[in-house]
């Protein structure tokens, strides 16, 4: 890994240090996202404006550094912008671990860049796009209780 100073350093502050490992007092959507292989669980909740923007976030739950650390960055990322707007970053994200993407869209991902090498790491990419893989099911509103990342 090339950036591993910065991968660890970054890895280690959201994992330690969560900014959005909260409970939310009243959301408007709460899914429950699960990776039965090895255990991650976490809830995501979203509070959206009626104009589809994602005016604050929280997950609660327990997993391993590399979900909880992508759900914390992941939630940086996205509040403050709309629907469209998060739904592209979590295409470029997914195209990320999947080593399919611009140096212009890698900026777009800001610290969540620092997870790119995970996609030499088959077993953590199930943990890395646990969160959006749910903020996806969210934003779709598609009514599903959970999601696994067993299907993706």
């Amino acid at each position: 890994m090339e950036n591993r100073p910065f991968y660890n350093e970054v890895l280690t502050e959201h994992n330690i240090h969560p900014t959005h490992k909260i409970k939310l007092m009243k959301p408007a959507s709460e899914l429950r996202g699960v990776n039965p292989s090895c255990g991650d669980d976490i809830t995501l909740q979203l509070c959206v404006s009626e104009d589809g923007i994602i005016e604050d976030g929280g997950f609660t739950g327990d997993g391993c550094a590399i979900s909880q650390a992508s759900a914390d960055m992941m939630l940086d990322l996205v509040i403050g912008r709309s629907k469209e707007e998060a739904l592209k970053l979590k295409d470029t994200f997914l195209r990320m671990i999947k080593e399919k993407i611009s140096d212009e869209e890698l900026d777009t991902l800001e610290e969540a860049q620092s997870l790119q090498d995970i996609s030499h790491m088959p077993s953590r990419v199930k943990c890395a796009v646990l969160g959006w893989h749910t903020l996806e099911e969210i934003l779709s509103g598609n009514g599903k209780e959970s999601v696994s990342t067993e299907d993706q």
